[in-house]
């Protein structure tokens, strides 16, 4: 299959690529410096050029202060950037797929089905429902994969240490960094934080799209792991499963700054049942995430 992807050089592009890769996907992975997605004109050549069957939209403009600072620049780098790519695939007759989040819903839905509304309550989650939106709307072939909690190795950067955030991404990564190296770690509780989700090893979220593209399964789907968690939950069955000393993890508020003034979703627990239904799939409980997590991350450990 020949599959076009923006966003390669990012955390989940990066694992697309990894596991794609494994597939025998013929990849086309343009950077930033080649294809400006906010151009609709430089968009339709390049995707005309090289005619993919599919395309994974994994692109963002990672930059929360930014979002808030410069809003015609995100709506640009979100919606109108999602809407050229649409057009795009649409002009080839490709199937389009747009990996967006769990915090398009606001912390007070959860569990989230697919058919739940979105109601985003900051500014991330807002460009991303609406992105949704553009696909559902838009395209002729179209799948929204929303991702969770998403845990694993950025393998364009796989050496670059993680940090705890309000959000769930890397927060094993993170922990397990401070945990190796005989460092106390502080798992954040607090209201303002996003407390609840369901984590996702970021191969795991790549082989689910992969499956969706084989199946041209379209709509909305949640690629996420099989088991919710709570923070401190998760920290302690990774400390577990990473036979790591339990005695260095401590529960406590978020460092000073932590907590953003756009807002962070408490509850974001999703529920998959009908993405594994159409996909054909097992979802993985966090155990089993957990340890082929232990695997992927070890693999960078050796080649250092």
């Amino acid at each position: 299959m020949r599959v076009y992807l923006t966003g390669a050089s990012g955390f989940v592009g990066s694992n697309i690529v990894r596991v794609f890769t494994e597939r025998d996907a013929e990849l086309i992975a343009p950077g930033h410096e080649d294809v400006d997605l906010t151009d609709a004109g430089v968009v339709k050549r390049s995707v005309g050029a090289t005619r993919p069957e599919a395309i994974v939209h994994a692109a963002i403009w990672n930059h929360p202060a930014g979002l808030l600072r410069d809003r015609r620049r995100a709506w640009a780098s979100y919606v109108e950037a999602t809407r050229n790519v649409v057009d795009a695939a649409n002009m080839v007759g490709a199937h389009v797929v747009l990996v967006s989040t769990d915090w398009v819903f606001d912390g007070t839905q959860a569990p989230a089905s697919e058919t739940t509304p979105p109601n985003p309550i900051n500014h991330y989650g807002f460009l991303k429902a609406q992105s949704e939106l553009v696909v559902s709307l838009r395209a002729e072939c179209g799948t929204v994969a929303r991702i969770a909690g998403v845990q694993g190795v950025h393998w364009a950067r796989p050496r670059t240490p993680r940090a705890q955030d309000a959000g769930f991404g890397y927060f094993v990564a993170s922990l397990v960094d401070a945990l190796r190296a005989g460092r106390r770690f502080t798992v954040w509780d607090d209201c303002r934080l996003n407390m609840r989700a369901t984590p996702t090893l970021a191969t795991d979220a790549a082989d689910l799209i992969w499956r969706a593209l084989e199946r041209r399964a379209t709509g909305i789907l949640h690629c996420v792991g099989g088991e919710h968690s709570d923070r401190i939950a998760l920290a302690r069955r990774a400390v577990a499963v990473f036979d790591l000393d339990p005695d260095l993890l401590e529960v406590g508020p978020p460092d000073r700054g932590a907590v953003g003034t756009g807002g962070v979703p408490f509850d974001t627990r999703l529920d998959a049942a009908a993405t594994a239904d159409v996909l054909g799939v097992e979802l993985p409980d966090l155990d089993s995430m957990l340890r082929r997590l232990r695997t992927e991350l070890e693999s960078c450990w050796s080649a250092t």
